[in-house]
């Protein structure tokens, strides 16, 4: 920890651009007229859009999602929320700490949009059991165009957030860092570039998501990748 914090702190978003100049976000294939229209909005952002509250709002916010939920507005249609498969209460309780209890957790995980900084990490979500038969909206972003509009609102982090298994690897307070304070140096060296960060992650919302898309392609194991938007 000595050598830590004998490295600088922060990020400059520059650096962050270059090093990974393209994040990745995967949505249901039925989500993509709707963050067409509105942008991409985290699950609580969402639930504000849709007017959801009451039991309902917690059961979706609060806990954990074992399958997609499907949300219904008059004025906006259909929304799909993702299932939480990756983590679950018991992988939660072994690996949060600051007295941080997973339905704190849920909550803040579902006040944030999350991109992958490394396209590999999709491919492995692809394959994996719960999800190898689905078929994926994959939107691919310009990093830089994204923090030129939302650096002050990004956070990153060196772990899956999402996920507890096969390891739950221990996560709290800092877990989700804005740029100014996240360990880049340390992360890099004890890593590697590539793996420095895990999660980039912005708050609340990217409603002027396609100012910064470079392209969206429908995504699925075992066929090939068809682009079904790309920037004018």
């Amino acid at each position: 920890m000595a050598r830590m914090n004998a490295l600088p702190v922060g990020v400059e978003p520059s650096v962050i651009a270059e090093a990974y100049p393209r994040l990745f976000h995967l949505t249901h294939v039925d989500n993509w007229d709707l963050i067409r229209r509105i942008g991409l909005l985290s699950t609580s952002a969402l639930l504000d859009l849709f007017r959801i509250d009451g039991e309902e709002r917690r059961a979706l916010e609060s806990n954990n999602r074992r399958e997609l939920v499907p949300i219904r507005d008059g004025e906006h249609g259909v929304a799909i929320l993702r299932d939480q498969k990756p983590m679950d209460d018991r992988g939660l309780e072994r690996a949060l700490t600051d007295g941080i209890r997973p339905v704190d957790w849920y909550r803040i995980v579902n006040r944030h949009v999350f991109f992958w900084v490394d396209r590999g990490r999709v491919d492995r979500l692809l394959g994996a059991r719960a999800y190898r038969n689905d078929r994926h909206a994959l939107l691919v972003v310009r990093t830089q165009d994204l923090l030129s509009r939302h650096a002050a609102r990004t956070v990153l982090s060196p772990l899956n957030t999402g996920a507890t298994k096969p390891m739950p690897h221990p996560r709290g307070k800092n877990c989700f860092m804005p740029l100014s304070m996240y360990p880049f140096a340390y992360w890099k060296q004890k890593r590697n570039l590539r793996n420095a960060v895990v999660e980039l992650a912005v708050s609340d919302a990217v409603p002027d998501l396609l100012d910064t898309l470079e392209r969206v392609s429908i995504v699925g194991r075992d066929e090939a990748e068809e682009v079904i938007w790309s920037h004018p």
